[in-house]
């Protein structure tokens, strides 16, 4: 994610352009760059830019009337905003530089949470602390798990570690680190970042593709490798020889893959989540020149990355072989928004309009929409909102309220208007 943020008209730009503006926002300058286009890959050097974004059209007649309202300020970088199942009331919110910060009846406690920003590459762009998820029974089991990078011996590493509280519930316990495992990473961009618990107990792990431009190393369409796949681990038990245990069910156990992987065909799968009703899993997946997507993700699925970018071919750029690949329900392109940000289905009573829609937004402008689904299966999105900014990520309170999270630092609440 790179370049500006806050000025709304400089989102439409090619790599080379936006990388010149990256004294418009420190920090917020760099994501939306590497986000966009991977930091000068062989794919983008060679795209034209895209059209400027014309003025947002007013929502359809019918579509809910909602806003952002102000919740909490005073934050630095946010990334990821979680809510642990222990009936605490408490928001904790993802800082990228190392930091855990707790919200608790609407106020930012002045201590953080957790502090690794020793171990943390924080390299204001796409590296950093990047995602939280708290053990689905936290309230008996406290544990929390993150997925950070840092540097080992100059070698770029994503590290997925258990931690536990200390005594006092709104400290952590910095010295109570298990690495589950490491995984190289060959460029600086395209991490992925989430990790969230499925309806099934175990761990869901989204890794990018490892970065550069296109995927020049073929990681995503590569099963012998975790990048650019959606994992899924077992955080209860052990397995011989790992910090885990992998689930018998994961597709790939009798061969043909890592026994870690759930699915792949991804490039950057910087946000997703699971519905609370249904148990479904929603990925949004960060795009190359044109396209952002959000899948429907089920076992063993190829999501086609980098075959194709969202419905479109991308490598060959037409007539790709798309046999055995899941197309997203959703796909949208830059002339709309350049980095997509995955949100969650509406399970709250403030706004009765939107339940059971999917929400979710982009980055780049700050537009939000709800996905809602046909009787037939068929998605149709509609634009809720555009209010020009930088969304890194939305939260769900226990309510099933929601929330946005904005990198330049502060929380929002969807609120009708």
């Amino acid at each position: 994610m790179n370049g500006g943020f806050h000025h709304r008209g400089a989102f439409r730009e090619s790599v080379g352009v936006i990388s010149k503006r990256l004294t418009l926002g420190y920090g917020l300058g760099l994501l939306l760059v590497l986000f966009v286009s991977g930091c000068g890959g062989s794919n983008s050097s060679s795209t034209p830019p895209p059209s400027p974004t014309p003025p947002s059209p007013p929502p359809p007649s019918g579509t809910p009337s909602v806003t952002l309202t102000a919740f909490v300020s005073g934050l630095s970088n946010p990334l990821d905003f979680q809510v642990p199942d222990d009936n605490s009331g408490r928001i904790f919110i993802v800082q990228q530089a190392g930091t855990i910060r707790i919200i608790n009846t609407a106020a930012l406690l002045p201590t953080a949470f957790l502090d690794i920003t020793s171990k943390v590459n924080f390299d204001s762009a796409e590296q950093g602390l990047l995602g939280l998820a708290f053990h689905p029974n936290y309230s008996l089991n406290p544990r929390f798990y993150l997925n950070y990078d840092r540097l080992s011996g100059g070698q770029i590493q994503t590290v997925i570690a258990e931690y536990r509280p200390s005594t006092d519930p709104n400290q952590a316990d910095p010295a109570s680190e298990r690495i589950l495992f490491t995984v190289n990473q060959p460029f600086p961009n395209h991490k992925g970042g989430q990790l969230a618990f499925g309806p099934d107990g175990f761990l869901y792990i989204g890794l990018g593709d490892g970065g550069s431009g296109g995927d020049p190393l073929g990681n995503a369409q590569n099963k012998q490798t975790m990048l650019g796949k959606m994992l899924r681990i077992d955080v209860d038990h052990m397995d011989s020889g790992l910090q885990y245990a992998i689930p018998t069910d994961n597709p790939f156990v009798g061969g043909g893959g890592l026994p870690e992987i759930w699915a792949y065909g991804f490039r950057n799968p910087w946000r997703f989540s699971f519905d609370r009703s249904t148990g479904r899993l929603f990925v949004a997946d960060v795009g190359q020149d044109k396209f952002e997507e959000i899948d429907l993700v089920q076992k063993g699925q190829n999501l086609g990355w980098n075959i194709m970018e969202g419905t479109h071919c991308f490598n060959p750029p037409s007539g790709c072989n798309m046999s055995g690949l899941t197309m997203p329900i959703t796909d949208y392109d830059h002339s709309e928004g350049e980095v997509v940000i995955g949100g969650y289905v509406y399970h709250g009573t403030a706004i009765p309009a939107l339940a059971g829609a999917y929400l979710f937004g982009d980055f780049s402008n700050g537009r939000i929409w709800e996905l809602t689904e046909g009787s037939s299966g068929s998605w149709t999105r509609t634009l809720l909102m555009s209010r020009g900014r930088a969304i890194s990520s939305f939260g769900q309170d226990a309510a099933g309220e929601i929330y946005a999270v904005e990198y330049s630092g502060s929380v929002l609440k969807l609120v009708t208007q």
